[in-house]
């Protein structure tokens, strides 16, 4: 499980410590910070992926993600009593990721590179990673230093240097995969790719996941939902189907699911509703039933992830809908860690009634982005490895 996640100079979140429970709920008015909070998730899951520098070129660069307010806010800044205003800064630009978990954690943080006269020269460069043991970090607990070009491991008596011309656009987890000399690097890769996001399902006339889709046996539903039927069959099959059962009981009572499986290969979904002579198709099912069918596909995977990211899950979900959504949220909690971003009252109220609920309340002062009621002394202890530089 992920206790703390860091995040610093990434847009409003100039310097973010969070504290991380079994079922997380991050709430907070319109530009609080959440979407930030969400899409520096998915940067910090890239890096196990070998994109992360990519995708903060499709943000626009290190230029337009970094932090745009002054380097350090001032006590007299905060009380209003002077304006707000930048210095000459002291320390280079880093914008810095990292979480700290059960067994292992990691940290990296990407800055623009040295002046030349290269196409890419605006593009950011990974500058430093690190992967120690516990939540802390301290240099006797470090056992992966990545500087620069430079990879050093730990080993029983001294450090060393197993790669020295590391691409600066390429993670460490992409560039050393020895189970044997290194695994701690392959365990934390493994780990953080079976993170698992999901976004804004479609559910518009064109959606795929109205249309028949021919049909493999698909414990993990894709991130788009186009291969719904075959999610929902294969948790038929091999997964928790009295839990499927319930879940449309739950939200449609008398209501039952079939998938249909075609000549061709195809899967189609439908759906008997009570008082209906027919089973409605995919085509038929409004927004938001479809969109329930989705979630339910999503949560009750018999491949459960070790962190599964959804975002503002309610939407074109009835606030009826609401309840049974939070049930499944939390029953999905049980054997993975859910981090939830919602704006809905209710959703939000029936997923604080969980034992193992933490809420997460975003707001935002002079710009940054922080939790509310969080005092100094409240966000967990936490040191990058790069601090000072």
């Amino acid at each position: 499980m992920i206790h703390t996640i860091a995040i610093a100079n990434y847009r409003s979140l100039r310097d973010l410590v969070l504290p991380l429970g079994q079922l997380n709920v991050v709430t907070g008015a319109n530009a609080s910070g959440k979407s930030n909070l969400y899409k520096a998730l998915r940067l910090l899951a890239e890096t196990a992926q070998g994109g992360v520098v990519n995708a903060l070129a499709r943000e626009g660069g290190l230029e337009s993600t970094f932090w745009a307010g002054p380097e350090n806010i001032s006590r007299r800044m905060q009380l209003g009593q002077v304006p707000v205003q930048g210095s000459p800064r002291q320390k280079a630009y880093r914008l810095r990721l990292g979480f700290a978990g059960d067994d292992f954690s990691y940290a990296i943080s990407l800055g623009l590179p040295k002046p030349s006269d290269s196409a890419f020269a605006l593009d950011p460069e990974i500058k430093r990673e690190s992967i120690w043991v516990g939540g802390h970090f301290r240099p006797a607990t470090q056992l992966v230093e990545r500087e620069n070009g430079v990879i050093k491991i730990r080993t029983e008596r001294h450090w060393e240097v197993i790669a020295q011309h590391t691409r600066s656009f390429d993670s460490l987890f992409g560039e050393i995969a020895d189970p044997v000399k290194t695994p701690e690097i392959v365990s934390l890769r493994d780990s953080i790719r079976q993170w698992r996001f999901y976004d804004h399902f479609r559910t518009d006339l064109d959606a795929p996941a109205r249309q028949p889709q021919l049909g493999t046996r698909t414990p993990v539903l894709h991130h788009d939902g186009h291969d719904l039927a075959a999610a929902l069959q294969t948790i038929r099959e091999i997964g928790d189907h009295q839990a499927l059962d319930q879940a449309i009981e739950d939200a449609f009572p008398g209501a039952k699911l079939n998938i249909v499986i075609r000549d061709d290969g195809r899967f189609a979904i439908e759906l008997n509703q009570h008082g209906l002579l027919r089973a409605l198709s995919g085509l038929e099912l409004s927004d938001g039933t479809l969109r329930y069918l989705l979630w339910v596909a999503a949560l009750l995977t018999p491949r459960p992830p070790a962190l599964m990211v959804l975002n503002e899950p309610e939407t074109s979900l009835h606030p009826d809908l609401l309840p049974a959504l939070a049930r499944l949220i939390i029953r999905a909690s049980s054997v993975t860690q859910v981090w939830v971003v919602s704006h809905a009252s209710r959703l939000i109220a029936a997923l604080e009634e969980a034992e193992n609920c933490h809420s997460i309340a975003l707001i935002k002062e002079l710009g940054q982005t922080l939790i509310a009621g969080q005092e100094m002394f409240d966000q967990p202890s936490w040191r990058w490895p790069d601090a000072g530089k």
